[in-house]
């Protein structure tokens, strides 16, 4: 049969897989033992952090990415959170900022010092609380500054703004345990799976499902991703537990552009997905391999497997380094950090082979910078839909010094709240939109909230009076602790003299 192509033609037909040497791997790191579906590992240019086993709460280690090899066993930990950290992410415009969801109902957000930590970081910047049961993944918005999404066991989406740690969102659409959630290339919908085996894209700022559809038919866990073009990658099971992945359009969810079947393994597929390449990687925990793929809109089947990457060990977990974080000068395209269950973290490069040493332009088309495209306030309010900004990688990326977070909390923040014996959830969306609770503020004028520099002033001197008090306190008590010593003393005595002085009186008037 001449003249018949037999392997399609791909630029990334060659692209193979390769483990960092041991010396530059992490090792006696404590990885958490939890069976949750998280991957418990985020990384970028500047960190590495990985969810660990920690007594008396969750905790996770943040390591420089230049701290390899054997860790200390009392290396300094995050450890804020009362119950297991479930999910870390990283912040895509500021590396020094990570989001922790955990079982104990809460969000928190921590600012992580350039160098990393010296001593444990018990306090972070802002805890986001509003669900009920235990949080279960975190993901940043993808456009816009302080916005993040969290997803809880009490089956609700609630989208936060950070910078006041409020609500901004809460979604409750769903009528069993959610899966997982994904926001698409702009940040304007997300898109979910459910215990129910309904897929959903919905609205990211009114919480209205815009589409939904029957998604895979096995009861186990799925995944769904957004890609670049707006269409959507699953992965999860059939009737007969075989491991399937599925191409959607985002209009025709039950009726997938491809359904392919893969294998009869346990693990859940997780699919990530590399937006510069088009390049899809699946694979699960407790898998030894790594299945790679090009999606190819143009060309039928449209989702072409490229090749396997093997490995003698299960993984635990993964993280995903940001293309701004590759070797470009090596061809290096994409980079995961594989979790053992040793305790070791090993780094995996995928490189595409070149002869030339000069900057690859196909290979590395302009990638997601890590300046934010919107302000929070832009997204929400303004309601504005964008691209993520770009920049070229060609000599190289330079991360950014240290910026600091700062959160002002408005002063209906606490009325956001949930309360025991109300549904509160009709009423944080009716404020987020710019109404009020009624039944808090039925006689008050609205307050309108203070200044970023006055409000962070004024939690300075509130911090310093609360430093001060405890010290009044503690002395009050010291000295309080000291005359009552003295006073049993003195009672003693007087009590002994006027005894001895009364008792002649006493056998006189006898």
């Amino acid at each position: 049969m001449s003249g018949v192509q037999v392997v399609r033609a791909s630029k990334f037909r060659h692209i193979y897989g390769q483990v960092e040497k041991k010396e530059f791997c992490y090792d006696d790191i404590r990885v958490t033992k939890s069976s949750w579906d998280s991957m418990f590992c985020s990384v970028n240019p500047k960190f590495l952090a990985v969810v660990t086993e920690a007594a008396g709460g969750g905790a996770f280690i943040v390591l420089t990415l230049s701290k390899v090899g054997r860790q200390d066993k009392d290396s300094p930990i995050v450890a804020g959170h009362k119950g297991s950290v479930t999910d870390i992410q990283w912040c895509p415009f500021n590396d020094n900022v990570i989001a922790s969801a955990s079982d104990d109902c809460t969000v928190k957000v921590w600012q992580i010092p350039d160098g990393g930590l010296f001593i444990n970081m018990t306090e972070p910047i802002v805890s986001l609380d509003y669900h009920q049961k235990g949080c279960r993944q975190v993901q940043w918005h993808p456009t816009a500054n302080n916005v993040l999404m969290s997803v809880g066991a009490d089956q609700k989406v609630v989208i936060w703004n950070v910078g006041t740690g409020e609500p901004l969102r809460i979604i409750e659409c769903h009528p069993d345990v959610i899966f997982s959630v994904a926001f698409n290339y702009q940040g304007s919908k997300i898109v979910t799976t459910c215990k129910d085996k309904l897929i959903r894209v919905i609205d990211a700022r009114t919480g209205e499902v815009i589409e939904k559809g029957k998604g895979h038919d096995g009861a186990k866990s799925s995944r769904a991703i957004f890609l670049k073009d707006g269409s959507i990658f699953t992965t999860g099971f059939s009737k007969m537990s075989e491991r399937q992945y599925s191409l959607r359009d985002e209009t025709m969810l039950d009726d997938p552009i491809i359904m392919v079947e893969v294998d009869t393994s346990n693990g859940i597929l997780v699919p990530i997905y590399d937006i510069d390449t088009g390049l899809l990687f699946v694979t699960a925990k407790g898998d030894s391999q790594i299945r790679y793929f090009e999606v190819n809109m143009e060309q039928p089947p449209y989702v072409h497997y490229i090749n396997t990457f093997l490995s003698s060990d299960p993984q635990r977990g993964l993280g995903v380094m940001p293309k701004r974080g590759c070797d470009i000068g090596l061809n290096e395209i994409f980079r995961l950090y594989k979790l053992h269950g040793n305790g070791r973290v090993e780094p995996i490069r995928f490189y595409v082979p070149r002869k030339s040493d000069s900057f690859q332009t196909d290979l590395y088309p302009d990638t997601i910078s890590d300046t934010p495209a919107l302000s929070a306030d832009e997204w929400w309010v303004e309601k504005k839909d964008v691209d993520p900004i770009l920049i070229s990688l060609k000599g190289g990326y330079q991360a950014k010094s240290a910026q600091t977070l700062t959160v002002a909390k408005k002063s209906n923040a606490l009325d956001k709240m949930p309360m025991k014996g109300r549904d509160t959830s009709a009423a944080v969306n009716d404020m987020s939109d710019g109404g009020s609770d009624d039944s808090a503020h039925e006689n008050s004028a609205p307050l309108a909230p203070a200044p970023v520099k006055d409000h962070k002033l004024l939690e300075e001197l509130q911090g310093e009076i609360k430093k001060l008090l405890k010290t009044v306190a503690d002395q009050d008590k010291r000295i309080l602790v000291l005359e009552a010593k003295q006073g049993i003393k003195s009672e003693r005595k007087s009590s002994v003299d006027e005894g001895s002085k009364a008792a002649p009186k006493e056998n006189g008037a006898h």
